[in-house]
Order: structure tokens, then C-alpha cells, then sequence
């Protein structure tokens, strides 16, 4: 049976979370996703080009038949024909993504109980979609519509047929910003390069594939360690929609990289060394040597700043605590004028298959950010 209910915030708070717990059959998920969809969102499948759309749905079948077979639950869900190249089924939600963020992975031997951890912050704006493109093109925010991250998803997927999972979302349903699966697997993505990341100037073109959304779930449906995973982003086609990201990666076996890509095409696995591996929003392999990084710009949004912190907060052995201080000590300040905030902060522990989630609830009557408790989420198996 499914089950979907607030865990935190509500009607009060900036934003209400929701978990949902599906069982069944991957097509069977796939309904009930776009189900919950058009309930609380209006979400229904779009037209769009057929000979792209029908390239896209060959890629899924082929390379990820999780997916594949929850886009024949999405049509179930409207009762249309999954075989109808006009529509896209996927992308339930279509708000953009992409943030600012850090993540920090600390290894089992640095580690004062010995279980690696994955800690991050998933910073993004407080604005509505039409306010946020308002911002962008220069102009003021009008208080239109609610924002953007303010109904994220908790949702933990049993599948009959595959990998059992828990993800956080802040907008597509059929996509991530993170998550673990059965195996130990855990997954962040980063916004990866903010110095070339592009304001949208228009809807997502869609391309057959993996958008950056879908990276995370797709390593979650088909991977069981690090290694796998590695093949598997080597192995798939990749596109950034304009907001290029990259991804800390770690298992329950101790062993974690960083997926980048670059230009012209490039990819680059960026291995843990004996210590903590941290990411912000620059690229690593441009940018190897925290001690080198440049200063910040106005358009780096303080990821040299956020690194060089990260990097001497976790340099000593870490406990799960002093991991989630070191995370806290480059969160974004709750400044009135300023429209972001770290919307929340998330702990892996592959070992032990939990994610660990504190949101942010909105700013205190005197200064700083009210919180959630932290909340525990398995894999529900």
C-alpha cells in the first residue's frame, strides 16, 4: 500500500514536505507519481517533438528500463497510448533546476566511528518561478505564485523488480537532488560550474538521454557501489539544460569521486584521497588545489569562500556532528535582502542506509533560520 504524508513545515512555514512511500511495480510507481502530480500540481503530460521524443524513449528502454517502465505507468495515469510520440511524459513538474549547494565526503578512516558520510547543504532561491526569472532578467520580484522549493518530496520507492531507494526532490518528481539506494549507494549533485551556468531562456529542450535531474535516480535504479557507478556516467548520454552540475558519489564499502564534465565534451572521475572530499559550485578538475582557488566575483556566489572553509572545517577527524558543524559553517545567512537560503541540510550514511534531512522552515522573528528537526529516512526495506 502507499502511504504520502507531511514529515515537516506546513500552511505557516515556507515550505511543507511530503514523503511518499511506493510500492509495486516500477510502472505501477510511475502512475502513482504523476497521480500525486496532477493532484497537487495540475502536472500532465506535454506535446513535443516526436522524432526527439521517440529517441529519448529507444535511450530509456535500452540503458534504463526502470524509467522506461514508470513512463508506461505515467501514461496509464492519463490514459493515453505510451506509444504516442507527441507526448513527453517525463520531467513531472518542469521547474528548473540547479543551485548553489556544498557537500563534503568523509571518509570511514577519517572518521572518529568509522562509517563514512555523505553531508550537504542544498541551497537554492526563495522565489517563485516567475520571480526568479524577474531576478535574472534584471527586474523586481512581484510576489507571484508560491516558491519554487517550497513542496520538495521525500520518496522512498520499493520496486518489485529493482533497487529499493529514498530520494529528496525539490521539484521533479521523476528526478532528484539526491538520495541512497539498498546497496549503500548515495548521490548529491552540485551545481557544478556557476561561472557558465545560463538563465533559461525558455522550457527545457529535452534530448535522448540523462538531464541533470535524472543522473542521480538513474545511478540509484541501476548502480550497487562506486564502481558501477563510474561505468555507468561513462557509459550514458548526458545533457545540462543550461546549469551544468556534477556529483559526489559514495558507497557503503568506504569508496567515493566526483563526476564532472567539461568542455569539449570531457568527463572526469575525481577520487577521494585519504581525507574528505568537498565540492562546491566550481569545477574540480580545473580547480584541484583548495589552496590555489581564486577569489570570489560577484557571479561566483561564494563557492571559493565555501570551499576554502569546508576544507579547513573538515581537515581534522570528524564526527558525525563535527561533519554536520563543517556543513553549517558555510550555509547561507538568513540576510532579509537576500533571496536564497539553504533550503536544507542532508547526511548520508551509506553503511548504515539512512539520509538524515534538516529544513529550513524560514527566517527567526530575531535573525537566523528556523529548522525541522533532523529526520531519518531509510530505504524501506
Amino acid at each position: 500500500m502507499n502511504e504520502i504524508s507531511v514529515v515537516a513545515g506546513g500552511h505557516r512555514d515556507f515550505m511543507t514536505v511530503r514523503h511518499m512511500v511506493l510500492r509495486g511495480s516500477q510502472e505501477q510507481i510511475g502512475r502513482a507519481l504523476a497521480e500525486e502530480a496532477r493532484a497537487n500540481a495540475g502536472w500532465r503530460p506535454t506535446e513535443t517533438d516526436p522524432l526527439i521524443n521517440r529517441a529519448r524513449w529507444t535511450w530509456f528502454e535500452r540503458n534504463w528500463p526502470q524509467h522506461h517502465a514508470r513512463l508506461n505507468g505515467v501514461a496509464a495515469a492519463f490514459g493515453v497510448n505510451p506509444n504516442d510520440d507527441t507526448l513527453r511524459l517525463d520531467d513531472i513538474s518542469g521547474l528548473p533546476a540547479g543551485s548553489a549547494c556544498s557537500a563534503a565526503w568523509c571518509p570511514p578512516p577519517h572518521a572518529t566511528d568509522g562509517r563514512g558520510r555523505i553531508a550537504r547543504n542544498y541551497d537554492f532561491f526563495t522565489l517563485s518561478a516567475p520571480d526568479l526569472m524577474a531576478t535574472l532578467g534584471g527586474g523586481q520580484p512581484m510576489g507571484i505564485g508560491l516558491p519554487m522549493a517550497s513542496r520538495p518530496y521525500v520518496i522512498t520507492t520499493i520496486p518489485d523488480d529493482g533497487l529499493a531507494s529514498t530520494v529528496l526532490t525539490m521539484s521533479d518528481l521523476d528526478g532528484c537532488t539526491e538520495g541512497i539506494n539498498e546497496s549503500g549507494l548515495a548521490v548529491v549533485l552540485l551545481l557544478g560550474d556557476v561561472a557558465s551556468t545560463e538563465p533559461p531562456s525558455g522550457p527545457p529542450q529535452p534530448q535522448a538521454g540523462l538531464n541533470v535531474t535524472q543522473v542521480p535516480r538513474f545511478l540509484l535504479d541501476t548502480c550497487q557501489n562506486v564502481e558501477q557507478a563510474k561505468q555507468a556516467l561513462l557509459g550514458a548520454k548526458q545533457y545540462s539544460e543550461g546549469a551544468p552540475c556534477h556529483y559526489l558519489i559514495a558507497d557503503a564499502s568506504g569508496q567515493a569521486f566526483v563526476w564532472e564534465r567539461g568542455t569539449q565534451d570531457s568527463e572526469h572521475v575525481i577520487e577521494a584521497t585519504a581525507g574528505p572530499l568537498c565540492a562546491t559550485n566550481h569545477p574540480l578538475h580545473r580547480y584541484p588545489d583548495v589552496t590555489r582557488l581564486p577569489e570570489d566575483t560577484p557571479e561566483s556566489f561564494h563557492t571559493y569562500e565555501r570551499a576554502r572553509t569546508l576544507a579547513k572545517e573538515t581537515a581534522g577527524p570528524l564526527s558525525g556532528s563535527g561533519l554536520r558543524q563543517a556543513l553549517d559553517a558555510v550555509s547561507m545567512p538568513a540576510v532579509p535582502e537576500e533571496p536564497w537560503r539553504t533550503l536544507w541540510r542532508s547526511v548520508f550514511d551509506p553503511a548504515q542506509r539512512t539520509m538524515n534531512v534538516r529544513f529550513y522552515l524560514g527566517d527567526g522573528q530575531y535573525g537566523g533560520a528556523r529548522h525541522s528537526p533532523e529526520i531519518s529516512f531509510g530505504v524501506g526495506v
